[in-house]
Formats: C-alpha cells, sequence, structure tokens
C-alpha cells in the first residue's frame, strides 16, 4: 500500500505442545470441534455494550478462549498459560475496536473476528477480507442524502484517528513488557524452570500475532475508505469529498507508522510527524481553487 511498507513482526516461533495421544485425539478433537460449533451457533460475535466496548461474558471471556487454547495447540502454535499483565489486557481492549465494526452490520466480520481472536480460527484468517465490503455497505445503506455517506465515512476515519494514539501506546508497552520479561529471564534462568521460558516465548509468540493482526486490520481499514472515497467520487460527487480525503492522508500516517513497527515513536498528533503520507486526490490551482480530482 501507498502509505507504508508492509510490516513484518519477528515472532519466537516454538515447536509447539506435545501432541495429544493418537488414541485420545480424535475423540476430543471432535468434541472441541462440537462445542466451537455450539458456541458459534449462538452468538459467535462478542457483543457490546456502551460506546462499542465489548461486553464481560462467560461464553465470550472463558469458554471460548478454553476452546481455543486447546485448538490452537493442536495445530501446534505456541500457546501460553501466563496471566495477562494490565498491560496486556489494556492493548487487547484498545486494538479490539479496529477488528471489528458492530455499527457497521458486520462489514468487518464480526463473527469470523471473533473466532480468531479466541483462536478457534488459525491466525490470518482476516487476510481474505477484499476492500469492497466497506464501500457496498454504504451503497446499501438507505441514506436520505448521498452527502450522508461522505459524512459516514469521514465520522469512521475521525474515531479512528481518535483512538489511534492510545492504541499505539498500550501497544507500545507491551512491547516493552516482552523486553522486560526477556530481560528478567536471562539473568534468573539458571534457578528458574525451563516450563518458564517456553511460557515466556509463547506469551511472546501471542502478543505478536496480536499487534500483526492489529497491523493488518489498520491497513484493511484504510483500503476500505480509500476505495470508499474513489467510488463515491465516481457514483456520487461531492465537495464534501475533500474533508474525508484530508482526514484519510492524516489516518495514512498511523498506518505507516504501523506498518513499520514504530508504536513507541512518533508524536501524539494524528498524522504528524509519523513518516509518509499519501498525496490529496485533488490538485490545486495557485489562486487556491480546487480545480479537479487528480
Amino acid at each position: 500500500m501507498n502509505a507504508g511498507r508492509r510490516h513484518h513482526t519477528a515472532v519466537s516461533i516454538l515447536p509447539g505442545p506435545r501432541p495429544i495421544g493418537d488414541k485420545s485425539r480424535a475423540a476430543r478433537l471432535c468434541g472441541l470441534l462440537l462445542l466451537a460449533g455450539l458456541l458459534a451457533a449462538c452468538s459467535v460475535a462478542r457483543p457490546v455494550g456502551d460506546f462499542g466496548r465489548a461486553e464481560p461474558g462467560v461464553v465470550h471471556d472463558a469458554m471460548m478462549p478454553a476452546v481455543g487454547r486447546v485448538i490452537a495447540a493442536n495445530r501446534r502454535e505456541p500457546v501460553s498459560d501466563f496471566n495477562r499483565t494490565d498491560q496486556e489486557n489494556q492493548m487487547h481492549d484498545r486494538v479490539w475496536r479496529f477488528l471489528v465494526a458492530p455499527h457497521a452490520q458486520d462489514w468487518l466480520f464480526d463473527g469470523s473476528a471473533e473466532l480468531q481472536r479466541t483462536r478457534i480460527s488459525p491466525p490470518r484468517a482476516d487476510t481474505r477480507y477484499t476492500v469492497e465490503r466497506y464501500y457496498n455497505w454504504l451503497r446499501r445503506t438507505p441514506y436520505q442524502s448521498s452527502r450522508t455517506r461522505y459524512a459516514t465515512v469521514g465520522a469512521h476515519i475521525a474515531a479512528d484517528l481518535g483512538t489511534a494514539p492510545t492504541t499505539f501506546a498500550a501497544i507500545c508497552a507491551v512491547i516493552e513488557i516482552d523486553r522486560q520479561r526477556a530481560t528478567a529471564y536471562q539473568g534468573l534462568a539458571i534457578d528458574l524452570p525451563p516450563a518458564l521460558g517456553e511460557n515466556m516465548q509463547a506469551r511472546k509468540y501471542e502478543n505478536d500475532a496480536f499487534i500483526a493482526w492489529f497491523v493488518r486490520a489498520l491497513s484493511y481499514r484504510y483500503s476500505s475508505y480509500s476505495y470508499a472515497l474513489d467510488s463515491l467520487l465516481v457514483e456520487t460527487p461531492h465537495e464534501q469529498s475533500m474533508a474525508v480525503d484530508e482526514s484519510l492522508r492524516r489516518l495514512s500516517g498511523y498506518v505507516a507508522r504501523a506498518n513499520r513497527g514504530d508504536f513507541c515513536g512518533g508524536t501524539d498528533r494524528a498524522g504528524a510527524g509519523s513518516g509518509i503520507v499519501i498525496p490529496s486526490r485533488f490538485q490545486n490551482r495557485p489562486d487556491g481553487e480546487v480545480v479537479g480530482q487528480k
């Protein structure tokens, strides 16, 4: 994408937990898959409360993650049984809103995102998302005015811009926690069991995978907004497009930072000092008049 290089998150790949015995493995997996299917049939998408925040619940906070951990282990993915730190909980809470969009009726595949969050689905299941879904949702929504679609895109971008600084800060805090764990283990490993080091590496894998998911989700949002704006400029051109274009340019700065792994630097001012920012879709004459789309 134009906003920055693709992000490659370094992870510590472990060989994975020891597989379940041959005789019991198939039966246990079948039971887990059946339970996962029953949970999915109830309500896969995570329920939300005020201000779009996730609502706590036994199914989504205990049952589905427990099933997902066993399924992930049988996929030979690293699984840690460390307790989460406050910083890790904060990161998961902050990032979650970028993975779903309940206000937009599943245009970000809320159900499949929840299955991936709880590790019932494998990592990177989100890579099959296509950018036209957001625009198609906008087209289907019966607004009284075609200008309102531009306002909707602008509001969604503004919400992302408003929460990006705190999300980046939360991710930075988790990166520091992983560094502190590694430092502590290196200094104390002679007196600690090997299982503790395996757990540490597994948690690093989990954190890196979640951060990489956020990078993909942010990039996907940017691409979806960009596709929608370009399509609206053709379908229903209006002057409101210029304000949306400017907001999108500011968001591109965060996308660039995320894709190069720069969560701890930059600035809190949206898009400022954060790397390459895309050029405007419009060109101006010397007198300041907008003369058309580039």
